[in-house]
């Protein structure tokens, strides 16, 4: 992973970093490597992702065909 510190600004280049390790799930890996995960609860919380998943999915469908109120952002 590789961020460009522009006219030393380092703070935003921190920020930035901060964020793409954010999006590739580098903070959550470390977190759950940090102690051991029983195999049992493992396939417990991907089922849990897994259906997290498929239930924003299925939502995002519903705004587009019309079934459901597209969300509002905050001004």
């Amino acid at each position: 992973m590789q961020v460009i510190v522009r006219d030393n600004n380092v703070d935003q280049a921190l920020r930035v970093l901060k964020k793409k390790m954010q999006r590739e799930g580098v903070f959550r890996e470390m977190k759950a490597r940090r102690s051991y995960e029983k195999p049992s609860e493992k396939r417990t919380r991907q089922r849990a992702e897994a259906i997290r998943r498929a239930r924003k999915l299925a939502r995002k469908q519903a705004q587009r065909e019309g079934l459901l109120p597209k969300k509002r952002r905050a001004a």
